[in-house]
């Protein structure tokens, strides 16, 4: 299972709507950066479960995105800010437009 930081970003955005569990298994594997293995033994439970808890929230926090479309919003948002702290204002509109969008 490959690390992405794409369900990190999911996580900021969506992580609430998640159950405790789930949420805290994948933060630790997608934020904490802890083995499958380390959670499983730090939680008490099989590396199996903590496997599928974390795809289980994986999925969840996909369709959530593909439903509400927040986090790419959000991401952009983010780019937008860095592009205006480096003195690029020319993008101060497209940062009302998105804002305007939700």
């Amino acid at each position: 299972m490959a690390k992405d930081l794409y369900i990190s970003a999911l996580l900021d955005v969506y992580g609430e709507f998640l159950s405790e569990k789930s949420r805290t298994l994948t933060e630790y594997y997608y934020n904490d950066d802890l083995s499958l293995s380390e959670i499983a033994e730090n939680e008490g439970i099989t590396r199996q479960g903590v496997r599928d808890n974390i795809k289980r929230a994986e999925l969840q926090l996909k369709e959530l995105e593909a439903k509400c479309g927040y986090c790419k919003k959000f991401l952009k948002l983010k780019e937008l800010a860095d592009d205006i702290k480096s003195g690029e204002n020319s993008k101060i509109n497209n940062i009302l437009d998105i804002i305007n969008e939700l």
